[in-house]
């Protein structure tokens, strides 16, 4: 497997995410509110970041709390988030969530991996999202874009999400945690994408080893 300089990657990634949109998730968590990002993550699940937003948006108008979120039917926050994809399905969940979150932790979002997946709809990803996001604390969290392009990197080399962040909590230095997931969103929505990456326009194009790439631009 490649020997890759994890700092001056990141580095230069950096620099390039800086001419892309903000993810919608990311845009969200700068007012640092847990709840607000959990819920913004699951409505986010396979639906695109313009979506989300609006939807995050039209919701969070609505109810921004646990509480307020229980004085909307279950119709009514689909409405709110439509055309989230899944929207009905998600609506039950953020239901169920604020339910969770009221009966259990006295109205508020647990700051732990192990109790966020217990909530319904959420996994590893959307915990780690709000246990780095929403409280600032120490996580990996791997999607799509990170597992992909962290393999293409050949900084490790793994065959799941879940199998890369194990790898990437004994490799990535401590300091890039947090923002590792917000940079590798970015740059994979914008530059390496899933399919025919544009190599050609990448700050990383003569350091990349470019695992598992075939066609690229």
């Amino acid at each position: 497997m490649p020997d890759i300089d994890i700092n001056l990657f990141l580095r230069r990634v950096r620099s390039e995410v800086k001419k892309h949109k903000t993810p919608a998730v990311t845009e969200v968590a700068q007012k640092r509110d847990p709840f607000r990002v959990l819920i913004s993550c699951i409505i986010s699940l396979r639906t695109k970041d313009e979506v989300t937003s609006a939807a995050s948006r039209r919701l969070f108008a609505r109810a921004d709390t646990p509480r307020k979120m229980l004085k909307l039917e279950e119709d009514q926050i689909a409405d709110l988030i439509y055309p989230a994809g899944f929207y009905r399905n998600k609506a039950a969940s953020i239901r169920a969530i604020c339910e969770v979150l009221i009966t259990e932790h006295k109205g508020k979002v647990p700051d732990t991996i192990d109790e966020l997946v217990k909530l319904k709809g959420v996994g590893r990803k959307t915990a780690n999202l709000v246990v780095t996001m929403g409280f600032n604390k120490p996580g990996i969290c791997v999607d799509i874009h990170v597992h992909r392009i962290s393999n293409r990197w050949g900084y490790i080399e793994t065959n799941s999400p879940d199998e890369s962040e194990t790898a990437l909590r004994g490799s990535l230095p401590r300091r890039h945690w947090i923002s590792y997931n917000d940079l590798l969103v970015t740059f994979g929505q914008n530059v390496c994408v899933p399919v025919s990456p544009k190599c050609t326009q990448c700050p990383l194009e003569e350091l990349c080893p470019k695992v598992g790439v075939g066609k690229h631009r």
